[in-house]
């Protein structure tokens, strides 16, 4: 049939006017081109027979999507042969060597001049209808006369050989196979026949052995599809032979992919759904999806319902499978789900649960953080009203407390319970999930009570688990988890409000949950070690040796029911140590002891156990060994600070490490008092490990990024580029992990993980060479006495154990200075006091005295300052006028030991020295930190000084300061030329434009307020113009040229209440940024008086300096002790004090 526009110009074409003539045919497109055997087609070719010996044949076009080819191709054919001629459709099902000519969709006879009956214009040929519709093509014809004629194009012989013969009737027979009803067995048999032939004839290294392989499974996949053949296993072989010679980067590479595909979705229906099939189909799809170009036929039907869309909905539908082929499978399903894919949050929610599945097993950190993410994601995916978004609301939010119960952050339980919360909204009375959501905002509840205390959590978690209890009937699988669950929440009832019916309710809960979990039971381990516990609280009360005794059996019992590794084995061991510890506290058994501490081992260094757990287990071990004197105690506290280095480690900002640090209330001393029990084991060196190791955290961790490499540099450049390159990176990470996006926050804390990960291998390279075995490892005693190097360092403890001095000498065993009369509350009476006095001596006329303040100083240098004083002179022969340094630790930080003073006079009317008449102190806030800034003290560069001052700060940061403008001025005046002095103040002085003056100079003035903030010790701060100045910002810069910095701003070197041992402070962040001497100030400054002791400083500073001289700012301890004697008549006592030296 022919169909097209009106006739325009009809040439009169008879036989005899046909020679020479010619005729430009062009083939447009073609539509509605189903293949009769409904196989997919490599492309679809045009085939003009023009006699009976010779036709022409287009190129193989790829059939689009709506089953329609764009060829566009012309060509010129000769008029002088027969009249007519056949156009043919056909199928190409290969595109590199056609085997054969493929199977027929349409045939039609025609005329030339028919095909010229349209003028110039385009027209349509319509087929015999396949499969309900009408293949089509449009063509266009014109007649060339002899002036425009052109070559004619070659045409092909028809002649076929008999391999082509055989596979096009192996073509006919399917496709009459295919669209008949009845009769058809014998087609395809015969289909069979011919396609065994052909590959009979085609043997390896045969160019057409897999165009042939695929014909034969192909047909024989129809037959099997249509129960006429039974030989699926033959048929995938015969499909995985064809891919195998056609790898990757062959033309019809993706064609045998898909082939396979089909087999394998058909043999994982008949097969009852071995998942093994559809694993394999997910892989098969990753690879053929994105090798089948968008909008061609192939994409459209591999992705469709029977095709990869299928292989989605199935493996969404597997068991959660934790082994790496479990999840790579996951993975790969989730690759096929593009983000507008309905099944991509299934997907998502899929890989989600079975990463975190393997963090159970293995305790990956990644995993569960991976976990979180596609949980976000599948979340985000499901807006309000979706159906499915309470389930994927419930399996993030379970995600997130189990991060929580593995690293203790606060945030993820708060936004798990706010999750679980919106979860619960969406399943009302009668939903049929609701009994999940109850339990699971329970149990999280319980947690934030364990963390906060506050009751109303509890009494709401035994509402709601008593609810979802009624919801699980007997009979229901998860009634014996409830009944356990309702039972835990009662007994922390019980321990809090001592409800002796809570604790019974409990035992017999926990009794009835046990029964419904036999031997084998997965949860069973569960209700032992709970139970245990239960019975355990109870003999506490009664001291009844059948309740101890059946806990100690149920721990032991759980122990055997967990494979090794288990997590749970953790509440086991720990359970067990508190039965033995239990018995041992009413019996008095030392066996019951040594059991008890065992178990404290075992649960402390369990390897699968999050570190929040194990911290609290070995803080609760260090203490009970301390209680009951046990010889362990040590090992206690070295596995506490590991633990805490290695939780803290897992932080990828520096304020959620200190987050971090913070969590654990009951282990703030855990430092000193590792110290004192050290010293008490009389084992100093360890005693000054401990506390360096325990108090220096913070900083150790981010100067690890900074270590100087100079050394490294010399033994090995190339592990120097790669460790400088990762401390780079590590160092932007930290920032960007700062994000108060959830989800971004948990990319950016992956990323600073698996950099850290680089980082630890770098540094184990580094350790294998000779000399670097100690490469940023903890530093022993004999690094850490390098400290002492210019005069001895002096350590002050404060522990509720005991409170002591120990001295590191410049060379030789340290000394310990006992403090017998001095504890604990008294340290903290004595901060208190002083904080009192300084507040009131701030009203006072400065000519007064300040009495109570000095007896408050004739404390400290009698009971502490003295005693270490005799030491120094009597055994270390430390002259008068030597340097030392204070390390001061807890409560110690908040009491000013360098203005420590008898004020008494001798019986010869004489004055007694004090301290600082004796030696020039500094501080220093880690041995470590003072290390640090010797070394960088090697490399000096060229002197610049700059004054920042801000006498009118921003909004809502502090009153104007009068006298900032002419302090600025003093100081100009008496640094020398040589100093490059500049000043920045004013408008100039922002938070910007001061932070680049701290990086560009090596000496700095800088007086302004200045904010200590005890919550939140990184956003301490100093006031600029337009905004803050904070701790934070000058810790993330480096400056390794720098040298002093004199911090004229109240509150400068102020400790930090929640971790002071950790000298989290203005002084040394700046002292951590490269600054190596620095003046700070431990309370309020009085600018009024401050210009005279910054004045006095000065002038000794530049004391003895002939010009072309550089200042040294190791003088500034030296300067500092002769400015605060120097203004004694006209500043009063407490603003003298106020000052201190940090630092070389």
């Amino acid at each position: 049939m022919l169909r097209g526009v009106r006739r325009l110009f009809h040439p009169t074409i008879t036989p005899g006017s046909w020679e020479g003539q010619s005729i430009r045919l062009e083939v447009i497109n073609g539509k509605n081109l189903k293949v009769p055997s409904k196989r997919i087609p490599a492309g679809i070719y045009i085939s003009l027979n023009v006699d009976p010996w010779r036709r022409w044949k287009s190129t193989i076009g790829v059939l689009a999507s709506d089953e329609s080819v764009a060829w566009g191709e012309t060509v010129t054919l000769s008029l002088d042969a027969s009249p007519t001629l056949s156009v043919e459709i056909r199928a190409s099902f290969e595109l590199d060597r056609m085997l054969g000519n493929g199977e027929v969709v349409g045939k039609l006879e025609t005329s030339w001049d028919a095909l010229l009956d349209h003028g110039n214009e385009p027209f349509d040929i319509s087929f015999p209808s396949v499969h309900g519709v009408h293949p089509s093509l449009t063509l266009k014809a014109t007649v060339l006369h002899n002036c425009d004629n052109q070559d004619s194009a070659l045409l092909d012989s028809i002649v076929e050989c008999q391999i082509a013969q055989d596979t096009d009737a192996g073509h006919v027979r399917l496709a009459k196979y295919v669209t008949r009803k009845f009769n058809r067995i014998s087609h395809l048999n015969d289909a069979v026949k011919h396609f065994q032939l052909v590959l009979d004839q085609c043997p390896v290294g045969h160019p057409h052995q897999a165009a042939a392989l695929t014909n034969l499974a192909w047909a024989r996949l129809q037959g099997c599809i249509r129960k006429d053949l039974q030989d699926i296993d033959f048929i995938t072989s015969l499909f995985r032979e064809t891919l195998a010679l056609r790898p990757q980067g062959h033309p019809d590479h993706p064609l045998s992919i898909y082939h396979l595909l089909a087999a394998l979705i058909w043999r994982y229906r008949k097969e009852n759904f071995t998942a093994v099939y559809i694993q394999e189909c997910a892989q098969l799809s990753c690879k053929l999806l994105p090798l089948c170009p968008e909008g061609t036929y192939l994409c459209s039907i591999a992705a469709g319902a029977i095709g990869v869309d299928y292989v989605i909905r199935n493996c969404n539908n597997l068991p959660i499978d934790a082994s790496d082929e479990g999840i790579h499978l996951r993975r790969c399903v989730l690759e096929l789900c593009p983000l507008d894919n309905a099944h991509r949050p299934k997907a998502l929610d899929n890989l989600a649960q079975a990463v975190e599945a393997r963090f159970d097993q293995r305790g990956t950190i990644d995993d569960l953080a991976e976990s979180m993410q596609h949980g976000r994601e599948a979340v985000y995916l499901c807006p309000k009203g979706h159906p499915e978004r309470d389930t994927y609301l419930n399996n993030l939010a379970l995600s997130l407390k189990h991060r929580f119960d593995h690293q203790g952050n606060s945030d993820d339980l708060n936004e798990a319970i706010s999750l679980y919360e919106e979860a619960l909204r969406l399943r009302p009375v009668g939903h049929k999930s609701r009994h999940f959501s109850l339990d699971n905002l329970g149990a999280a509840l319980l947690t934030r009570f364990n963390q906060r205390g506050d009751v109303d959590d509890i009494i709401r978690c035994i509402s709601l688990r008593r609810e979802a209890l009624t919801l699980r009937p007997p009979g229901n699988p998860y009634r014996d988890s409830t009944l356990n669950n309702l039972a835990l929440a009662l007994k922390i009832r019980y321990e809090i409000l001592d409800a002796s019916e809570d604790l019974d309710e409990a035992i017999n809960l926990y009794r009835n949950s046990l029964q419904l979990t036999p031997h084998g039971h997965p949860r069973r381990h569960i209700g032992l070690f709970n139970l245990s516990s239960a019975l355990r609280s109870r003999f506490t009360q009664t001291s009844k040796n059948e309740d101890i005794e059946e806990a100690i059996r149920l721990c032991q019992e759980s122990l055997e029911d967990l494979p090794s590794l288990h997590p749970d084995r953790y509440f086991s061991y720990m359970w067990l140590q508190e039965t033995y510890l239990s018995r041992y506290r009413v019996q008095r058994n030392s066996a019951d002891l040594s059991l008890a501490v065992e178990n404290f081992r075992l649960a402390s260094g369990y390897p699968t156990q999050g570190f929040p757990d194990r911290i609290t287990e070995a803080t609760d071990w260090a203490r009970q060994a301390e209680v009951y004197r046990h010889d362990s105690a040590l090992e206690a506290y070295q596995m506490c600070l590991e633990l805490f280095d290695n939780h803290v480690m897992t932080r990828s900002t520096i304020i959620s490490r200190r987050e971090a640090a913070t969590a654990f209330h009951d282990a703030q001393s855990l430092p000193v008092d590792a110290a004192s029990c050290a010293i008490r084991h009389d084992d100093l060196r360890r005693a000054i490990e401990f506390v360096e190791q325990g108090r220096g955290q913070q900083w150790s961790l981010a100067s690890r990024l900074r270590t100087p490499l100079e050394d490294l540099k010399l033994a090995s450049p190339e592990l120097t580029q790669r460790v400088s390159e990762i401390n780079e990176r590590l160092s932007d990470a930290q920032g960007s992990a700062s994000s108060t996006d959830r989800a971004a926050a948990d990319r950016a804390a992956i990323h600073y993980r698996r950099l850290q990960e680089q980082w630890g291998t770098v540094v184990a390279e580094i350790r294998n060479l000779k000399g670097f075995a100690r490469f940023l490892l903890q530093p022993s005693y004999e690094d850490l006495q390098a400290a002492a190097r210019h005069g001895p360092v002096i350590i002050l403890l404060a522990s509720q154990y005991s409170c002591s001095a120990v001295i590191v000498p410049t060379s030789g065993e340290p000394h310990n200075v006992q403090f017998p009369r001095i504890t604990l509350t008294h340290l903290e009476k004595l901060k208190n006091d002083f904080a009192r006095e300084i507040r009131l001596a701030s009203f006072m006329r400065p000519e007064e005295t300040r009495k109570e303040l000095q007896v408050l100083l004739r404390t400290v240098w009698d009971e502490i300052m003295l005693p270490i004083v005799i030491v120094l002179q009597r055994d270390l022969r430390v002259t008068s006028g030597s340097r030392i340094w204070l390390c001061p630790t807890a409560t110690f930080t908040s009491i000013p030991l360098h203005a420590a003073h008898p004020f008494r006079t001798k019986a010869d009317g004489r004055r007694e020295l004090c301290l600082e008449d004796v030696y020039i102190c500094s501080y220093t806030p880690t041995l470590s930190a003072l290390i640090r800034s010797r070394q960088m003290m090697k490399k000096r560069a060229t002197p610049s000084f700059v004054v920042i001052g801000q006498s009118s700060p921003g909004a809502g940061q502090g009153k104007a300061l009068l006298t900032v403008d002419s302090e600025l001025e003093l100081v100009r005046k008496l640094v020398p030329t040589t100093a490059n002095p500049t000043t920045l103040s004013g408008d100039d002085a922002t938070r910007a434009g001061a932070l680049d003056a701290l990086q560009r100079n090596t000496w700095v003035h800088l007086a302004c307020h200045g904010k200590q903030d005890r919550e939140q010790p990184y956003y301490s701060c100093f006031a600029m113009r337009d905004k803050p100045l904070t701790l934070l910002d000058i810790m993330e810069k480096d400056i390794p040229h720098a040298e002093f910095a004199f911090l004229s701003a109240c509150h400068t070197a102020v400790g930090d209440e929640e971790t002071p041992d950790e000298v989290i402070h203005l002084a040394a962040g700046l002292q951590f940024s490269g600054f190596k001497s620095v003046i700070g100030t431990l309370w309020v400054v009085d600018d009024a008086v401050a210009k005279h002791v910054v004045e006095a400083f000065y002038k000794n500073m530049v004391k003895g300096l002939e010009d072309g001289d550089m200042m040294d700012c190791t003088k500034a301890a030296w300067a500092l002790n002769r400015a605060t004697n120097a203004v004694k008549t006209k500043v009063p006592l407490e603003q003298r004090m106020v000052f201190i030296h940090i630092g070389v």
